[in-house]
């Protein structure tokens, strides 16, 4: 059986979990597990995270999967519905919905409902992604607070530079929310994970964390053992070949890497097929018996090779790690010139997955 898995530490997630309460202790956390839980696995995440106050996932298939493994707690659709017969499913699940834009609103008022929904107003506080204007968001609040359709309304906005504390665009997000909220009695969210973290005027009633529980740093040039964080995910593979080669000699598709000396290499059942990154550059560290050896050639579909040393002892059948407690994502994720949500979040089916308890 081929050897690629992704072991998913649920302890190092209540880990994580409790050290978020513990920076934000007056906001209530909603758990943020979209995309797969970024790719820790939705139900079994959620499950676990039975602490927590909400969720929120990017789509009703996502709000779905929850409830129907077994989630009662409320859940949240941070970009709303997609056509207006979500609303039908919004209401049978119990979902609650952020309103981004005004067809939505006009969606929920010509909608037939039993029963009245819980929404989300979301403020565009000068990202320039979802949500309305300042003008357009004391309109949309003016029309929603007067629906039938409409059970309550809570606050949000998202901000865009909160992982550089050096940037000042986050107050001045801050500051706009603020002043178009803060007459308000109604519940406010804004801090994604990094706000979280360098943020704490930012935490209000609500925070949404997401890469923190998984224990990666959502900050630039950092890690989340910076943070005291335990990363959750660690992608494994075995040796599969030795090669002993001699100076000069190449490996891989376009014989991208050239031997320095002679040496080691080491054939490792993993490759992008796998979810590695097929960007990641010679150098790349990965994790064999204790110390890190360098990726050495191209990243092909189902394997990669690494360049064990001259002498190496190194077996058939040993064990690799490519990120984990070992070997930070954040570190790999900048040898291969991209961010650890696209690794944790490109890991594939085609990888075996665990969840220890």
């Amino acid at each position: 059986m081929r050897p690629t898995k992704a072991i998913i530490n649920l302890q190092a997630i209540t880990h994580n979990l409790n050290l978020i309460k513990r920076m934000a202790p007056k906001s209530r956390v909603m758990a943020v597990v979209k995309a797969d839980a970024y790719g820790h696995g939705i139900v079994q995440v959620a499950q676990h995270l039975n602490e927590v106050d909400a969720f929120a996932v990017a789509c009703i298939e996502e709000a779905i999967q929850l409830r129907e493994g077994g989630i009662t707690q409320p859940i949240i659709l941070l970009e709303g519905c997609f056509e207006q017969n979500e609303i039908a499913l919004i209401e049978q699940y119990q979902l609650e919905t952020v309103i981004h834009r005004f067809n939505q609103i006009e969606w929920l008022k010509t909608a037939s409902t039993s029963a009245s929904i819980p929404v989300w107003i979301k403020l565009d506080s000068h990202m320039n992604r979802l949500g309305f204007n300042a003008n357009e968001f004391v309109l949309a609040f003016e029309q929603l607070k007067s629906m039938s359709q409409v059970e309550s309304i809570q606050l949000m906005t998202h901000f865009a530079c909160a992982d550089d504390i050096e940037n000042e665009k986050t107050l001045d997000q801050l500051a706009l929310f603020k002043r178009l909220t803060d007459n308000t009695d109604l519940a406010r969210t804004a801090a994604n994970s990094a706000a979280v973290l360098a943020w704490p005027e930012t935490h209000f009633e609500w925070i949404r964390p997401g890469l923190l529980i998984y224990g990666c740093s959502p900050m630039l040039d950092a890690k989340g053992t910076d943070h005291h964080l335990l990363p959750a995910m660690t992608l494994e593979s075995k040796i599969i070949a030795i090669k002993e080669i001699e100076a000069g000699e190449t490996v891989g598709y376009g014989a991208h890497w050239q031997a320095e000396q002679d040496t080691t290499l080491a054939i490792v059942a993993i490759g992008y097929g796998d979810g590695y990154p097929r960007h990641a550059k010679n150098g790349t560290p990965v994790w064999v018996n204790g110390r890190t050896v360098p990726l050495a050639g191209r990243v092909s579909m189902d394997m990669i090779a690494v360049d064990l040393g001259p002498h190496a002892k190194d077996q058939v059948d040993d064990k690799v790690i490519l990120w984990g407690p070992e070997l930070p994502v954040e570190t790999v994720a900048k040898w291969a010139d991209t961010i650890p949500y696209t690794l944790l979040c490109g890991v594939t089916s085609r990888v075996k997955f665990s969840w220890l308890e």
